[in-house]
């Protein structure tokens, strides 16, 4: 009762204003976030899901390292009219091991969620490198600079980074990478060992300008990729059953 009786004191104090407003953030704060401490799963469990191949991961950091999530989000929303567009509606466990995810929250080109086999590897290096040879209207900029050679030095180093926070790379999915990554992006590497790892990888030389594993080939990789992992025929998760 004492502070509503002086609330226009603390309303016209600015220290005491901000106090109040910190106070309530750190309440509200322990309010949600405390209860995800009693339970143990936050995630449904859904099948098909897995980390990132050696060469999705590197594409996945060429796309961050380009902003493409600054137009691109990839959270498609429970409403009739997202999903009629652009397919069911993104699951949490699609994003468990997004380090940092892309949600995103603006659209001014379509949602990625599940761009994944939708288009040819042909028709993905041709939109990267001049994106109005294929869609006249774009605005996007061009992304020839792709077809330069991919620096995998670091490979291994990502992969045992993102195993400390939490993503389950084994010590022979760490000890393969680069050998992966190369077989990934070839047409004639035996790719068995690679998708007994990483099933459902798009594999196969998708930069064709050069015979070097390229950006282009690492992008494109990732984005054939995204949403192919679940299997809606016959997966029903939780919040859709």
């Amino acid at each position: 009762m004492s502070i509503l009786k002086h609330h226009a004191k603390i309303e016209t104090n600015v220290l005491l204003l901000m106090v109040g407003i910190l106070l309530t953030v750190i309440i509200g704060g322990i309010v949600e976030i405390v209860p995800l401490f009693t339970i143990s799963e936050t995630i449904e469990k859904v099948d098909g899901m897995r980390p990132y191949s050696p060469l999705e991961q590197e594409g996945r950091n060429i796309y961050v390292r380009e902003g493409c999530y600054v137009c691109h989000s990839q959270m498609i929303r429970p409403f009739r009219d997202e999903v009629e567009r652009y397919g069911h509606y993104s699951l949490a466990a699609e994003s468990m091991y997004d380090h940092p995810f892309q949600w995103g929250s603006k659209r001014i080109g379509p949602d990625l969620a599940r761009v994944g086999g939708k288009y040819s590897n042909e028709w993905h290096v041709r939109h990267l490198t001049n994106p109005r040879d294929v869609v006249p209207e774009s605005v996007m900029p061009t992304y020839a600079h792709l077809h330069t050679p991919l620096n995998y030095d670091d490979v291994v180093a990502n992969l045992k980074t993102l195993r400390v926070v939490g993503v389950p790379y084994t010590e022979d999915d760490i000890a393969h990478a680069k050998e992966d990554l190369v077989a990934q992006a070839s047409d004639d590497a035996s790719t068995d060992a690679l998708l007994q790892r990483y099933p459902k990888a798009s594999v196969g030389k998708k930069d064709k300008t050069t015979d070097q594993v390229t950006e282009m080939d690492a992008l494109v990789a990732y984005l054939q990729m995204l949403g192919t992992l679940v299997d809606f025929s016959t997966e029903k998760p939780d919040a859709i059953r």
